[in-house]
């Protein structure tokens, strides 16, 4: 049974890694111009995405696993503990050195009007 949830993580992996490089290529749609806030912010998420997929394609698997479970999932550190089986404090500076690479692999922020 280990054998094979292990086969089937190492195989999302590495599918989730291509995926991400994947999506690092993909270029970004013109700004719309003239939308309201809200469009606004999903413009610049979009700009965001192929850096933000190369750098997470960039963190090791570790790193990046607790900051999907911490991002997407919303898992507490408890959480995240037991779901990978790493002690709490691992949780902690896991998390805190991915958070570190993403920040300085991303374009730093501006400011709008």
């Amino acid at each position: 049974m280990f054998g094979i949830a292990t086969n089937l993580m190492a195989q999302h992996r590495r599918t989730e890694t291509r995926r991400y490089r994947a999506l690092a290529q993909v270029g970004v749609d013109p700004d719309p111009g003239g939308h309201d806030e809200r469009v606004a912010a999903s413009v610049s998420a979009e700009r965001l995405q192929p850096s933000l997929a190369r750098a997470l394609a960039a963190l090791s698997p570790k790193d990046r696993d607790v900051v999907l479970l911490k991002a997407l999932a919303q898992l507490t550190h408890e959480e995240i503990a037991d779901v990978l089986g790493i002690p709490y404090g691992t949780v902690g500076s896991r998390l805190n050195r991915a958070r570190k690479r993403l920040r300085a692999a991303l374009p730093a922020r501006t400011e709008g009007p």
